[in-house]
């Protein structure tokens, strides 16, 4: 029996989905690198369900074959992507919020739900789900899960992982487990939460996520600021932080990506000319005037040439439209654009950005960054055509110039998109043969014969 005949057997006639074309549509997600095999997979699997998962994962195991889990496809690394001869396994739509416990301060959720329709479900209840990656509104919690997303509110609230309780996975024999007791407190044995998180689909299949919720924040308001240079408006961003005020976002674009969001969206409001452009925005309940006047005396100190604040989240919004603009102005300079997602120390933020114009000028392309100062998280984007080939290829050699650079400043090649196939041979670089070691036995005890996701972040 073939594993098409065992999968036939088990499953609904509408979740194996054999279409040649519905199986090619899944083969990638939106990395820039072409996919590991457009249209190479065997079948499409639309779960929708644990026992779904269970009984894929059961006959894959037995012959051998690779399974690849996906979510809605926003991912920008790749571990999505089709690989010869797999079985895509789509859990978006397993799409329910099962539970929201106001006591407990948990929402339990399927892997396929929307982050952005979770925020909204919670916040209902008047409580507060705080991951927020900048695709919310496309993004499943199960694939921000896989990555250990992160956001604008990282700088407060942390990232995925921070809000993970527990989780009900299914191993690559579809063994179903839950990682832990759902309970504040848990340390009791090893953390298997927190592998499977960021793990990116190679240690086990999410089914089934238990969340830690806050008491909802204050309406956000804010405050931005342009700057005559970077280590302006980085010396606001480090008072800010050092600050008594917490921001709950603190972002930054630097003087190309200003320029260019001012040609591409002049109502966003950033000048023709300014070296770079701050925003910080507070959550805080009440009376937030003394912490608007905080901000702004901090951005005053550091030499802004202009301070708009946002008094109101409606305000606030227009303020945010430069923040939006940043990636889709960077592309449209050239018509094409590669977009990174380093850290580093905040103390080495300058460096970082100084030494991009070098690379820019050695490879013969546009490189500019911005995003999330406050956590060291930022964005780098190097833009060219892409009709150009010597150009393509000179992209590329960027981007790997960016990811050494920030290895040498003591950073990481990534701070929340992951590795998927496109960082493979930077992880090597980053983390040494040793820790790989030790991760790769992790993975053979997790999945001993390799059947899930293989190729992708080990």
């Amino acid at each position: 029996m073939s594993v098409l005949d065992g999968l036939a057997g088990i499953l609904p006639d509408d979740v194996l989905v054999l279409d040649e074309a519905a199986v090619a549509a899944r083969a990638h997600d939106e990395a820039a690198a072409a996919p590991l095999a457009d249209g190479a997979a065997l079948a499409l699997v639309r779960a929708r369900s644990t026992d779904d998962v269970a009984a894929t994962l059961r006959v894959a195991h037995a012959h051998g074959v690779p399974v690849v889990p996906q979510g809605a496809l926003t991912g920008l690394a790749g571990a999505a992507d089709a690989v010869p001869g797999a079985i895509l396994l789509d859990l978006s739509g397993m799409d329910r919020v099962l539970r929201i416990d106001p006591v407990d301060q948990v929402a339990v959720v399927e892997p396929g739900v929307l982050v952005a329709d979770l925020q909204a479900a919670v916040a209902e209840q008047g409580l507060f789900y705080p991951p927020d990656p900048a695709s919310a509104s496309r993004a499943t919690v199960g694939g921000t899960i896989a990555t250990n997303a992160g956001g604008m509110r990282c700088v407060k609230y942390g990232v995925t992982r921070d809000f993970v309780r527990s989780l009900q996975v299914v191993l690559a024999d579809g063994t179903v487990l839950d990682t832990r007791a759902t309970t504040v407190k848990a340390v009791a044995g090893y953390d298997l939460t927190g592998l499977v998180v960021g793990s990116e689909g190679t240690l086990a299949v999410v089914t089934q996520a238990t969340l830690g919720l806050l008491p909802a924040p204050g309406p956000e308001r804010g405050v931005s600021a342009t700057f005559a240079s970077v280590p302006d408006a980085l010396a606001a961003a480090v008072a800010i932080v050092g600050g008594p005020h917490r921001p709950s976002t603190l972002e930054l674009l630097d003087g190309v990506v200003a320029g260019a969001v001012a040609a591409y969206a002049p109502s966003a409001g950033v000048p023709e000319g300014a070296g770079a452009w701050l925003l910080a925005v507070t959550d805080e309940r009440g009376d937030a005037t003394a912490t608007l006047d905080a901000y702004a005396d901090a951005m005053r100190a550091a030499g802004a040439l202009a301070v708009e604040v946002g008094a109101s989240p409606e305000a606030l919004d227009s303020l945010l439209a430069a923040r939006r603009a940043f990636q889709p102005a960077m592309r449209a300079l050239r018509g094409g654009s590669l977009n990174g997602d380093v850290s580093v120390p905040r103390s080495r933020l300058g460096e970082l950005i100084d030494r991009l114009a070098d690379i820019a000028a050695a490879r013969g392309v546009l490189v500019a960054t911005g995003g999330h100062v406050g956590d060291g998280n930022l964005h780098p984007v190097v833009a060219f055509d892409p009709a150009d080939p010597a150009q393509t290829v000179a992209a590329h050699a960027a981007m790997s110039d960016v990811l050494r650079l920030a290895r040498s400043l003591g950073g990481t090649v990534t701070g929340e998109h992951g590795i998927g196939v496109e960082k493979l041979e930077a992880l090597d670089d980053e983390l040494g043969p040793d820790v790989r070691a030790l991760q790769r036995a992790i993975k053979t005890a997790f999945d001993p014969t390799g059947i899930l996701n293989p190729g992708k972040k080990l």
